[in-house]
């Protein structure tokens, strides 16, 4: 195996390592943020937990966060409204959260 060859190799495995920890944050950070706006909403024991995993479901569709904001949005409609400037700063503790918490296991 050339050098080259072990550098890209190397690469390809950074990059996929990577990949991997950004999918694992976003996962936990979509969780903690169900976890918020579940409580936003009153939700308390099951039902905290299903809506949180909802939060996750919903992530997975699209790339980004509408999908999360608009969920969010129309749920306000069957709870209490939240705005989305709040959703937006929790999205992002949510994301400091997840990353301390993933560093630290």
């Amino acid at each position: 195996m050339s050098t080259f060859e072990k550098r890209e190799e190397d690469f390809e495995a950074k990059f996929a390592h990577d990949e991997e920890i950004q999918f694992k944050v976003r996962a936990r950070r979509d969780r903690l943020f169900g976890e918020w706006i579940a409580a936003q909403f009153g939700l308390e024991g099951d039902a905290a937990a299903d809506y949180a995993k909802s939060i996750v479901d919903v992530s997975l569709d699209e790339p980004g966060d509408e999908d999360i904001l608009s969920k969010v949005a129309a749920d306000t409609a069957k709870y209490r409204p939240v705005s989305r400037e709040d959703c937006l700063a929790m999205l992002q503790q949510c994301e400091a959260e997840a990353k301390q918490q993933l560093m630290s296991e």
